[in-house]
């Protein structure tokens, strides 16, 4: 357990486990450095295991300038962790708000990323859906602020991608709920608005994404409907990118789902590590269905 320290002077809670080449795992933005517990317990026997809490995740510091808060922002956080830890290269695996964070990381400092997981990320990100993505964010900022986490808890861990998880594991799910509620409500509602609702559309950086050379997985759960034509059109656009989906899973995929989740992001560093994970071959993009004409 540490406590690091960004360029701006926000400090942040960093938890390591296990040595070996190093993973760092980024959080949803209903999770913590907790939330990534089954995935430091599994890969922790063979790698550097690397958990931290977000800006306005207790206890993490919860600045209160609105200005702190950010993507580009979330990225620079990992950036030091990364930096404090005197880490020149790593695996990143992030959920949802992490995945975006993980994503972003590529775009911006390649050289940090030896391979990313971007799990459950896309809401907001279809343009057609961006507007009203932006409007629940600011309804879900306004009751962090008016309601507290607590009472916020109860509702958003019910929310359509959630109740997997309660179906499959109601223990599990409480315990996600019950963390949730120790929140920050400022850290919540700040990270809401400037984080989740601030950023910049997916399909706004396609020719970023195209040129993109790191290894990339993308995971989703089939009943998150708010990542699925995200990452398709993720898949489709960096080269070098695989897309796994979980049957029957939802948002929480890494709690909901821990052990096929591990499996895959395992097989995926194991080719990574050995060199077998390619750019696609460009005789697949054929708009032809047999390849004869």
């Amino acid at each position: 357990m540490a406590t690091i320290e960004t360029d701006d002077g926000v400090r942040l809670y960093v938890e390591e486990t296990g040595s070996g080449e190093p993973i760092l795992f980024v959080h949803e933005f209903a999770g913590d450095h907790r939330s990534w517990e089954p995935q430091v317990r599994y890969f922790s026997r063979t790698h550097r295991c690397v958990t931290y809490s977000a800006r306005g995740y207790p206890p993490s510091d919860v600045p209160a300038d609105p200005g702190a808060y950010s993507q580009a922002r979330a990225v620079a956080d990992a950036v030091a962790v990364l930096a404090a830890l005197d880490i020149e290269r790593a695996h990143v695996v992030g959920l949802s708000m992490g995945g975006f964070t993980a994503l972003h990381l590529v775009l911006r400092d390649p050289a940090l990323v030896a391979s990313a997981v971007v799990a459950g990320a896309g809401y907001g990100a279809q343009p057609e859906r961006q507007e009203a993505f932006r409007a629940e964010c600011e309804a879900t900022a306004a009751a962090f602020e008016t309601e507290g986490s607590e009472a916020v808890a109860k509702r958003y861990s019910v929310g359509p991608a959630r109740v997997q998880f309660q179906n499959k594991n109601p223990r599990g799910w409480v315990e996600f709920g019950a963390a949730l509620g120790e929140h920050s409500a400022l850290g919540a509602a700040l990270t809401m608005r400037g984080v989740q609702a601030a950023r910049p559309s997916l399909y706004d950086l396609t020719g970023e994404l195209a040129a993109i050379e790191t290894p990339v997985l993308i995971m989703a759960g089939d009943e998150d409907e708010g990542c699925l034509e995200p990452d398709l059109m993720l898949k489709r656009t960096i080269p070098t990118a695989g897309l796994t989906i979980l049957p029957r899973t939802g948002h929480t995929a890494n709690l909901e789902e821990p052990d096929v989740f591990n499996a895959a992001v395992d097989r995926f560093l194991a080719a990574v590590d050995r060199g077998s994970w390619d750019r696609r071959d460009p005789r697949s993009l054929s708009a032809s269905t047999t390849g004869m004409k």
